[in-house]
């Protein structure tokens, strides 16, 4: 058993002394000398690993994602910082694990009102958006403008609310636009978006999300969901911002945060591509949005639509590739691809959405089991990364910030949780994690950590549950067998592991009982 903790443990290596070689064997050819390079990181909302066709999705088409993976790297052990959004984006946006990061659940920060209702949202901007994180927070967004670069985010933010420091732009971002309030995402036709601090009215009426197909309607006529399709699609909307922002800054080093909020709920798609997936996959059954109470919109192909809105991104992904081609900056941009936290809805056991890994409820977003955590990453940038690479590195969202700190000499003056993969990009020796860790105070409160090749997970904590489940990833990927019963040592690791990197939430609900 002591071999066997060992061996899992030098799987990955410490972090000081232990060093790998990475899957990848090309070579850099661009020097430090030259320009320092754009980057984009394009974050999906709700992304499972198996839903792009390079990790083996058959019924959704991604061939410009897919194009990326094979002119750059693609990461089959790469981890979100957490299962939901808020904290995930809090952990990649600051390199600080969930067990002490500002962020560790989707809260709505309730004290302030109705912070539930669409209209009261709109009618009194100062209750939408989340808790927020604090002023003078490291972000990425601060550390690469202290590095020359300009910085913008657009898309989902969810870390903060109007008139608090949490905003993107007292987080290090020059520009923002998009939804500061992730509830207020839950429609794809929005009554807003925001441009840095200031609303952005858009030509759309007014349906609340979470509204459902309407008693009496036909839910086999096309008819009775047109009241669901508006005017002013902000996926359209952001990625025309998007265009801006790389135009204007084609003579000068640029962060973009693309955060999409794609394909998270609703089933709101272009028409065309949902006519498109209609003829490939034949009629199916309406989803009326009445799930649980509190589904969201109503579609006619769900399947479909759903389908739609992940090869819509696609598009938009080979659109802007196209367009730093144009620039003549696509060989001094790196484009990392990945997801926020697992996939979610009735649909991911159909498309098989976490691939390998369990896809129905309890198992995916929301949970750390690996259909929750464990995300597709996709890494490309010509002449340094290996064309058709891949790379079996375990890293995640903590690795981002040292990663980019790496690649543009940027400082880094906060206690992070990870490390750079630069070196695993560039086809070099590579410093590996002892250990990542993770803990969500939701859906029942949970904590995970991995060691090599084994997962211990801990579920229940709200009501005191000390047991953990082990599993052999290599072996199991879907998590169905528990062998913590076999390896004591590595229990009591973990628990250690805990001890070292579990932090007291500053909020109530984010505490364990027991615990803190």
């Amino acid at each position: 058993m002591i071999n066997i903790l060992k061996n899992s443990i030098l799987g990955i290596g410490t972090v000081h002394l232990i060093a790998g070689i990475s899957s990848c064997s090309g070579v850099a050819k661009k020097d430090s000398n030259q320009t320092k390079p754009n980057i984009i990181f394009i974050l999906a909302d709700d992304l499972g690993y198996g839903e792009l066709g390079c990790y083996g999705q058959t019924l959704i088409e991604t061939p410009n994602i897919d194009r990326l993976a094979s002119s750059g790297m693609t990461f089959t052990q790469f981890y979100t910082g957490a299962p939901v959004s808020a904290p995930s984006r809090c952990v990649l946006l600051t390199g600080i694990h969930s067990g002490k990061c500002q962020v560790r659940g989707n809260d709505p920060w309730p004290e302030r009102g109705d912070t539930q209702n669409y209209l009261a949202m709109f009618a009194d901007s100062t209750l939408e958006g989340n808790r927020p994180i604090k002023a003078g927070t490291f972000t990425i967004g601060t550390m690469l403008k202290s590095a020359g670069y300009k910085t913008a985010i657009v898309g989902k933010w969810g870390l903060g609310a109007p008139g608090t420091d949490g905003l993107p732009n007292k987080q290090g971002f020059d520009f923002f636009y998009g939804y500061v309030c992730q509830r207020q995402a839950h429609t794809y036709y929005p009554l807003h978006l925001w441009r840095n601090e200031k609303r952005v009215f858009l030509n759309n009426d007014t349906v609340p999300p979470h509204t459902p197909l309407p008693d009496g309607a036909d839910p086999y006529d096309i008819k009775s969901y047109a009241p669901y399709t508006l005017k002013d699609y902000s996926p359209d909307l952001m990625f025309n911002e998007i265009t801006q922002f790389v135009e204007g800054n084609k003579n000068n080093p640029f962060f973009l945060y693309w955060a999409p909020t794609i394909p998270h709920l609703p089933l709101q798609s272009p028409e065309k591509w949902v006519d498109y997936y209609v003829k490939k996959f034949g009629d199916e059954k309406p989803y009326t949005g009445r799930s649980g109470g509190n589904g969201y919109f109503p579609q006619r192909y769900p399947h479909a639509a759903y389908a739609g809105m992940i090869s819509y991104l696609d598009e938009q992904v080979g659109k802007l590739v196209q367009q730093l081609k144009d620039l003549g900056i696509y060989d001094n941009t790196l484009i990392i691809f990945t997801s926020d936290n697992g996939p979610t809805g009735s649909a991911v056991p159909w498309f098989k959405s976490a691939g390998p890994f369990r896809s129905e409820s309890g198992y995916v977003k929301g949970s750390l089991y690996e259909g929750g955590i464990h995300v597709p990453m996709i890494a490309t940038w010509s002449g340094v990364i290996k064309p058709g690479s891949v790379s079996a590195h375990v890293s995640g969202f903590v690795d981002v910030m040292p990663t980019l700190a790496e690649l543009t000499g940027a400082e880094i003056n906060e206690d992070i949780s990870g490390i750079s993969f630069l070196p695993t990009m560039k086809g070099k020796k590579q410093i590996r994690h002892e250990y990542l860790y993770w803990e969500f105070p939701e859906s029942g409160g949970q904590m995970a950590v991995r060691i090599g090749n084994l997962k211990a997970l801990r579920k229940e904590l709200d009501k005191g549950n000390k047991k953990w489940e082990l599993f052999d990833l290599d072996k199991d990927p879907s998590e169905t067998t528990d062998i913590s019963e076999k390896y004591p040592e590595i229990i009591k690791r973990v628990n250690e592991i805990v001890a070292t990197e579990h932090t007291t939430s500053t909020y109530q609900k984010w505490q364990y009982p027991g615990i803190d």
